[in-house]
C-alpha cells in the first residue's frame, strides 16, 4: 500500500554523485511531471519513416520558434535511437501532438523496432504529407510542428543528445485555430507523461482556488483511468526500460 504522508517524516535528500544514470533517470521521470510529450516522426536517409514518442521535449525559443528533445541511446545502453540517427543525417523531424485516441499507438512506437521497419505500417497509422520537410505527420494528429534541425549536443557521460529544432512549418486542426492565434485547448484530450505511464489532461484552473477545494483534494490520489491497483507502477514491472523503450510484448504488436 502507498504511505501516506503525515508531515512526520523527514525529506530525503539523495547527493547525485552517489546516483548511477538508472536511479537518477527514476527521479527525473517520477518529478518532471507532467512532461509534454513529441510524438517525433522522421526519415532515414534511405526513405523509411520511424514514429517515437520523446517525452524529454520542449519549447526553447519564441523567434526563431524552436524545441528541444532529449535522446538517450537504445537499451543497450550504446546504440543510437533510429530518431537520432534519421535527424542527423537528413536534419529534419516532425514532433506530433499525443492526445487521448491515439495513446495507445504513441506506447507502442516506443519499441525498439528494427531501422528497416516502418513504424508508421507497423502500427497501423496513416501519414499525411508534411510542406517543408520529408518526415510524413500522424494522419489525425491535431498539432505538428515540422522542424529543421538546428545544433545537436552531445551532454552527460551516458551517451544522451540534445537536439534542437527550428519549427518551419505548424500545422493545427482548423476547428482548434480560434481568433487571435489562439489554440482551443480545451479540446484536446492532450496526453502527458508520469514517470512511466500517462496522464490525460482533463481540467483547468486559475489561481486563486478557494481553500475549500484545496482541502478537499489534500492527500487524494490520481484516479486512474485502467482500472491498476492504486498503487501500481510501471517502472515496477519488469518490461520497463530506463532506455524508455517498451518490450514487444507489452508495446509493439497486437
Amino acid at each position: 500500500m502507498p504511505r501516506r504522508y503525515d508531515g512526520s517524516r523527514p525529506a530525503v535528500i539523495l547527493d547525485s554523485a552517489d546516483l548511477d544514470e538508472v536511479a537518477t533517470y527514476k527521479l527525473l521521470i517520477g518529478g518532471i511531471l507532467p512532461r509534454a510529450i513529441g510524438w517525433v516522426s522522421t526519415q532515414s536517409a534511405d526513405g523509411v519513416a520511424n514514429l517515437a514518442p520523446i517525452s524529454f521535449f520542449t519549447a526553447v525559443c519564441r523567434k526563431p520558434p524552436m524545441v528541444s528533445l532529449t535522446l538517450q541511446p537504445r537499451s543497450d545502453g550504446v546504440t543510437l535511437k533510429d530518431t537520432m540517427v534519421n535527424i542527423r543525417e537528413t536534419g529534419e523531424f516532425v514532433t506530433n501532438l499525443v492526445t487521448f485516441p491515439h495513446a495507445h499507438a504513441a506506447h507502442r512506437s516506443a519499441s525498439e523496432f528494427p531501422p528497416e521497419v516502418d513504424e508508421f505500417e507497423a502500427l497501423g497509422l496513416g501519414k499525411e504529407p508534411s510542406a517543408a520537410v520529408r518526415p510524413p505527420r500522424v494522419a489525425g494528429a491535431p498539432i505538428a510542428y515540422e522542424c529543421v534541425l538546428e545544433r545537436c549536443l552531445s551532454v552527460g557521460d551516458v551517451g544522451d543528445h540534445v537536439v534542437f529544432g527550428e519549427i518551419v512549418r505548424f500545422h493545427v486542426r482548423d476547428d482548434l485555430y480560434l481568433d487571435r492565434g489562439r489554440i482551443d485547448t480545451g479540446a484536446l484530450q492532450p496526453v502527458g507523461r508520469l514517470a512511466a505511464e500517462y496522464t490525460l489532461v482533463e481540467n483547468a484552473f486559475m489561481t486563486p482556488i478557494g481553500d475549500e477545494h484545496v482541502a478537499a483534494r489534500s492527500g487524494r490520489r490520481m484516479a486512474r483511468l485502467d482500472h491498476r491497483p492504486d498503487d501500481w507502477s510501471a517502472i515496477a514491472t519488469s518490461s520497463w526500460s530506463p532506455s524508455g523503450a517498451v518490450s514487444v510484448d507489452e508495446g509493439a504488436l497486437p
